[in-house]
């Protein structure tokens, strides 16, 4: 079996004495240092970009919300798809206008569409200001690579391709402080014939049980409310560490930790979903039932061709489990429209299997090359134009079901957890099952859990008020 690799606790600690040493080297100048952190992409994205903060909060900069008048600015990029690579590209040129007004402004870039050569290149060549370039694998060693760019005035740039490795002990500053994100794996094994992931973010890797159940303690400590555990395939975890844990048994282990807070995880893969899996979920009360299991295509022949590990019959084997053991589930996918060599009738068999399931949402994509896969070398002979339309098809369909899917929520009170407030007033509030709702109340309820009655309902949120007393 292949050792997990890990990064010695001595070299994090060394990390930690070089944020000391580019803090006093910001104290040379006058005036609090600001930072400004831009997030794309996943969870995990968000997950890295709280690790950075918490580096960069040691190293002495304050955070600011927007990149004009930032001393440091670091993008944090999704490879997923081409579209976010554009908008990758387009803001990270925009940045030049704000590097001509503060001229001493460090620009970083790290994340995954970083980890590619193609991108670290561009980057070298048409954007000559662009400071430090980094990819995911390194981001545990980003005091070191700041400094390196402080102290010597040259770009750096640490696109090698260097194995992942799991790294304790990293500060962390949260962005929310009733919801968090734990990662309990990094990395991915699986190789989709569509997806950059495994090039990009390494082998799996999971967390030592140990340091993830001390996370969640702190937490629910501190008293947050909604944890979520992250991984590229949460269903994997353990595999690598030959201690006989897997993720169902991590689950058991979060649910018996003290506190009043709701355990959510993504993402799953079908073809390591399965009863045990749902049994866990139905017998832990902490769990939320909501689950996000992507099937990505309704045709057993696509699914071949994406390398998926499953067919059609085995997914809708899936969904009947589940909902034998939690007939209420939350259940939310993820599908692409035109894969490569997709057929209409093919097309069809996707529309058939979200008529089968009803979601209660759907993320969807229409097929979007990534180089370096072997997707991008199949032949694609459907037109744009008939992607498009299917495309559009599918999200009215999926737009019916999720709104009568809401609609069978009015008249149901339901326990929420109250985060937040809009733009028009009204308060932001989730259900167990991660349901949107906007709720008439008092902002003095914002940050606890308050039964709420559904009075009405869209194709994208809930509306409600606090149920009488």
């Amino acid at each position: 079996m292949r050792q997990t690799p890990t990064i010695p606790p001595a070299e994090i600690t060394r990390q930690l004495a070089l944020c000391d040493q580019i803090h006093a080297l910001l104290d040379q100048t006058p005036g609090q240092k600001l930072a400004f952190v831009d997030t794309y992409g996943c969870q995990q994205n968000e997950a890295d970009s709280e690790r950075l903060r918490g580096y960069l909060a040691r190293m002495g900069y304050a955070f600011s919300d927007t990149e004009e008048g930032a001393d440091l600015v670091l993008v944090n990029t999704c490879a997923i798809r081409e579209h976010a690579e554009h908008r990758v590209f387009g803001n990270v040129g925009a940045l030049s206008h704000t590097k001509r007004r503060h001229p001493g402004q460090v620009i970083c870039v790290c994340g995954c569409m970083a980890r590619q050569e193609h991108v670290a290149q561009r980057l070298r060549q048409s954007f000559p200001y662009v400071d430090l370039v980094f990819g995911p694998q390194l981001l545990w060693q980003f005091p070191q690579l700041l400094l390196e760019k402080l102290t010597t005035g040259k770009r750096v740039f640490a696109t090698q391709d260097v194995p992942g490795a799991v790294a304790e002990g990293i500060p962390v500053v949260r962005q929310n402080p009733r919801k968090a994100w734990v990662s309990i794996m990094y990395g991915c094994n699986n190789f989709c014939t569509y997806c950059i992931v495994p090039y990009v973010r390494g082998r799996e890797r999971s967390r030592q049980p140990e340091d993830i159940l001390a996370e969640v303690r702190e937490l629910a400590a501190a008293g947050y409310q909604d944890i979520t555990l992250l991984g590229q395939n949460v269903n994997s975890y353990g595999k690598d560490l030959d201690r006989g844990v897997d993720f169902a048994w991590l689950l058991e282990q979060v649910n018996a930790i003290p506190g009043d807070f709701l355990i959510r995880f993504m993402t799953s893969h079908p073809k390591d979903a399965g009863e045990r899996l749902f049994d866990t979920m139905a017998a832990c009360e902490k769990v939320a039932p909501v689950l996000h299991l992507p099937f990505q295509s309704g045709s057993s022949r696509v699914l071949k061709a994406m390398n998926r590990g499953y067919t059609r019959e085995h997914y809708l084997d899936l969904v009947a489990q589940l909902r034998a053991r939690i007939p209420d589930i939350v259940l939310t996918s993820d599908v692409i429209v035109g894969f490569p060599g997709e057929t209409q009738a093919e097309f069809e068999e996707t529309l058939s299997l979200i008529e089968a399931v009803r979601f209660d949402a759907l993320f969807t994509f229409i097929f979007s090359p990534r180089r370096g896969t072997p997707a991008e070398k199949l032949d694609d002979p459907m037109p744009k134009e008939q992607k498009n339309a299917n495309f559009q098809r599918l999200l009215q369909r999926q737009n019916q079901i999720s709104g009568e899917k809401h609609q069978a929520y009015v008249g149901k009170t339901l326990r929420c957890l109250v985060d937040g407030q809009g733009e028009d007033g009204r308060l932001t509030a989730r259900t167990a099952g991660g349901r949107l709702v906007h709720l008439a109340a008092e902002p003095a309820v914002i940050g606890t859990w308050q039964e709420v009655r559904v009075t009405g309902a869209s194709t994208w949120a809930l509306f409600g008020e606090l149920a009488a007393r």
